[in-house]
C-alpha cells in the first residue's frame, strides 16, 4: 500500500509541476533559485533528493530567512528535470508564480 500512495503523490506533484510550467513562472537551477530567495520573489522551493548537503542546507537557510516553504522532491535531479519536461537535470527550482496550479496551497497544509 505504501508504494502505491508514494507513486500517487509523485504523479500528483509531477502533474502540478507541469501546470505551473505552463501557466506560472519558475526559475530552474541553484544560482537563480538563490537569487529569487534573496530577493523575496520565490513562493516555493523544490530541492532534488541527491542535491549536495551543503547546497541543500544553504537553500534551506535562505528559505527560512525569507519564510519560503521548501519541498524535498523524492526523485533525483534527473527525475526532477524530466518531470519539468526538460532534457537536462535540475537539482533546484523556485516557483515565483503558481499560475493556475494549486501547488502552493498543498504545500502549506
Amino acid at each position: 500500500m505504501a508504494g502505491k500512495k508514494a507513486r500517487n503523490d509523485a504523479n500528483s506533484i509531477n502533474s502540478k509541476l507541469a501546470l505551473v510550467l505552463k501557466s506560472g513562472k519558475v526559475t530552474l537551477g541553484y544560482k537563480s533559485s538563490l537569487k529569487s530567495l534573496r530577493s523575496g520573489k520565490a513562493k516555493l522551493v523544490l530541492i532534488a533528493a541527491n542535491t549536495p548537503p551543503l547546497r541543500k542546507s544553504e537553500l534551506e537557510y535562505y528559505a527560512m530567512l525569507s519564510k519560503t516553504p521548501v519541498h524535498h522532491f523524492n526523485g533525483t535531479n534527473i527525475e526532477l528535470g524530466t518531470s519539468l519536461g526538460k532534457l537536462y537535470s535540475c537539482s533546484t527550482m523556485a516557483i515565483l508564480d503558481a499560475g493556475d496550479s494549486d501547488i502552493l496551497t498543498d504545500q502549506q497544509a
